[in-house]
C-alpha cells in the first residue's frame, strides 16, 4: 500500500494502482475522488476538509469526506455497463450467485426485501422460529401468513440451533396453506452450521423457495476448511452480513439470488423489493467496502490458513485451561448441526458463578476486552479475517471474575420452552390493529400485538397475531426475573404488561 501525505486537505491519498486493484467500485469512486472536482452538489460538506466539513475532516479524515461520493455519478454507478454493476457482477460469481445486490442497511434489509420478494410467489411462508427479528418485520410488512420450524435447543446451556430436513417436512404437513418459502438461519450465532443441501431438497420437492439467512457466514466457500457457500448447495437466495467477519464497514451487506429453479421468477421480484428498501442516497463508503471486501475474500487464501490456525490456537488454549469449555465441541450431540464456523469460539463460563451477560459487561468495564455476545451461560468470541486473537489476557480476566464458591447462588432453572399460541391474525393485521397496554393477566387469551423474545434462548415466544398463553406469560416472566435474562419488545422489563389488539366493542 502507497500512502502520501497530501499538507493542505490534511488527507492520505491512497494509489488506487495497489490498493483498488480488483475492485471496480471501488477503484472508480477513489479515480474520481482524486480528481478533486468542484462540487456544486451534495453531500453538504463538499467532499473537503473546508467549511461544515472541518470538524468531519479532524474526526474521520479529508480522504472520507472525498470517498463520500453521492449517488447516479456517470462512470461510478451509472449504467448497466457501470464499475458498480461489474462490481455485484464479480460478487455473485465469487459466491456462487445468478445476481447480487449490495445492502446499505445490514442484512436487516436483506430480510425484509427477501420477504416482499416471496410475496409475489404467494402468502404462505414456513420460517425457522429463532429468525431476525427483520424477517418478521418483513412479515409484516408483505402480510404474508408464517408457519414455524422450530430449531434444536440445548436445554443444558440454553441455545437455540438450526432445523433439520426432518422438521422442515414436518412444518410443510403441519401448515394449513401451501407454503412458497422457507426461511432458515445457518450459521447460528454460535456457529452451528446446518444440512442446505438436504434442506434445500425438501423445500424444492414441495415446489418453495429456500431463503437462507446467512449473515454470519459471508466467509463460508472461500477455504477448503470452511464450509460451503449456501448459493452453491440449493438455496434461491442467501442474506450474508459481509462486515460481521470479513472487512467491510458496518452496516454492509449483500443479498444473493441462486441459480436456481425459481431464479427466472424471483429476479425481477427481488429487484422490485430492493426499490422499496434501499436507500436513495447510498453510501459511497459501504458500497466500496463491499467490492474490496469481497476482492480480499476471493484472494485471501493465505489470510484464512493463519485466521483458522489461530483460531484453532486459541480454542486449544481454552481446552487446556479446562475451566471455560469450548460450547462447539459438544455440537455433534445435536442432529441439525453439520459442520461448525472455525472464526466462532463459544464458551461455557458458568465455572465463574456468574452468568454470561454479568460477564460480558465487566469484561468490557474493567479490562477493556469487548466479546461479541453473551446468554446466561455462554459468551461469545469472533474471530476476524486475517485477525490473530491472544486469549491469554481473557483467561486471566475470567479467572479474575471467578466466585469463590460460598458467594455463588443457585442457577436459575427456566421452565420447559412453551409452544407458541395459535396464530388468530395475520401478523400485518394484528400489527396495525387498534391496541391496548393491558395487565398481563388479563392479556391471556388476547391476540399479540407485539413480538416477544425471551432471553435464552432467544426464541420469539410470541408474534403479532398470536395468542398469549398462560404457559407463554410463565416462561416470559421467568426469563425476565433470572439473572442476566429479559424479554426483547416487552412493554417491561419484568413483563408485568403487554401490548395486545383491542376488541371489537373497546
Amino acid at each position: 500500500m502507497t500512502l502520501a501525505f497530501d499538507a493542505p486537505t490534511n488527507g492520505l491519498h491512497f494509489d488506487s494502482a495497489s490498493v483498488t486493484a480488483g475492485a471496480p467500485y471501488a477503484q472508480a469512486v477513489n479515480e474520481h475522488a482524486s480528481r478533486n472536482p468542484l462540487a456544486f452538489y451534495v453531500p453538504g460538506h463538499g467532499a473537503n476538509a473546508g467549511g461544515a466539513g472541518a470538524s468531519l475532516a479532524e474526526f474521520f479524515g479529508s480522504r472520507a469526506l472525498q470517498l463520500d461520493v453521492p449517488p447516479l455519478v456517470d462512470g461510478i454507478d451509472v449504467g448497466e455497463e457501470s464499475p458498480r454493476a461489474e462490481a455485484m457482477r464479480l460478487a455473485a460469481e465469487a459466491w456462487g450467485a445468478r445476481r447480487t445486490w449490495f445492502l446499505t442497511n445490514g442484512s436487516t434489509q436483506g430480510n425484509r426485501t427477501a420477504a416482499l420478494a416471496v410475496r409475489g410467489l404467494g402468502r404462505d411462508v414456513l420460517m425457522q422460529r429463532s429468525a431476525h427479528s427483520s424477517f418478521v418485520d418483513g412479515i409484516i410488512l408483505a402480510g404474508l401468513r408464517p408457519g414455524f420450524v422450530r430449531p434444536t435447543v440445548d436445554t443444558d446451556l440454553g441455545i437455540a440451533h438450526g432445523v433439520t430436513p426432518e422438521s422442515v417436512e414436518r412444518a410443510f404437513a403441519e401448515h394449513p396453506g401451501k407454503p412458497v418459502a422457507v426461511y432458515i438461519v445457518t450459521p447460528s450465532y454460535f456457529g452451528a452450521v446446518a444440512d442446505v443441501p438436504a434442506i434445500a431438497e425438501v423445500v424444492h420437492a414441495h415446489g418453495a423457495a429456500l431463503i437462507v439467512d446467512a449473515a454470519w457466514g459471508a466467509h463460508f466457500g472461500f477455504h477448503p476448511e470452511l464450509p460451503e457457500s449456501p448459493l452453491r448447495q440449493g438455496a434461491d437466495i442467501a442474506i450474508m452480513s459481509t462486515h460481521k467477519l470479513t472487512s467491510s464497514l458496518t452496516q454492509s451487506a449483500m443479498l444473493h439470488l441462486g441459480d436456481g429453479p425459481y431464479a427466472d421468477v424471483l429476479e425481477p421480484l427481488i429487484d422490485r423489493a430492493f426499490g422499496t428498501t434501499a436507500s436513495t442516497s447510498e453510501s459511497s463508503l459501504l458500497l466500496a467496502s463491499l467490492d474490496l471486501a469481497r476482492r480480499d475474500l476471493s484472494s485471501g487464501a493465505g489470510f484464512y490458513e493463519e485466521s483458522i490456525r489461530n483460531a484453532e490456537r486459541a480454542r486449544e488454549m481454552t481446552r487446556l485451561d479446562g475451566r471455560f469449555p469450548v460450547v462447539s465441541d459438544g455440537f455433534g450431540e445435536f442432529e441439525d448441526i453439520v459442520a461448525t464456523d472455525p472464526f466462532r469460539i463459544p464458551m461455557d463460563i458458568r465455572s465463574t458463578g456468574l452468568d454470561g451477560h454479568t460477564v460480558r459487561n465487566r469484561l468490557a468495564r474493567e479490562f477493556d476486552i469487548l466479546v461479541e455476545m453473551a446468554t446466561a451461560s455462554t459468551i461469545v468470541l469472533v474471530v476476524g479475517f486475517g485477525k490473530s486473537p491472544d486469549l491469554r489476557p481473557l483467561l486471566r480476566a475470567l479467572d479474575a471474575l471467578t466466585l469463590p464458591e460460598q458467594d455463588r447462588t443457585a442457577a436459575v432453572e427456566l421452565p420447559p420452552l412453551p409452544k407458541a399460541g395459535e396464530m388468530r391474525m395475520l401478523p400485518r393485521d394484528a400489527f396495525f390493529a387498534e391496541t391496548e397496554l393491558v395487565p398481563v393477566a388479563e392479556a391471556i387469551g388476547r391476540v399479540s400485538a407485539a413480538s416477544l423474545a425471551a432471553y435464552p434462548p432467544g426464541i420469539p415466544n410470541v408474534l403479532p397475531g398470536e395468542e398469549i398463553t398462560q404457559r407463554v406469560v410463565e416462561f416470559l416472566q421467568a426469563a425476565a426475573t433470572a439473572p442476566g435474562g429479559y424479554v426483547r419488545g416487552a412493554a417491561d422489563p419484568a413483563v408485568e404488561h403487554m401490548l395486545v389488539v383491542a376488541r371489537e366493542d373497546h
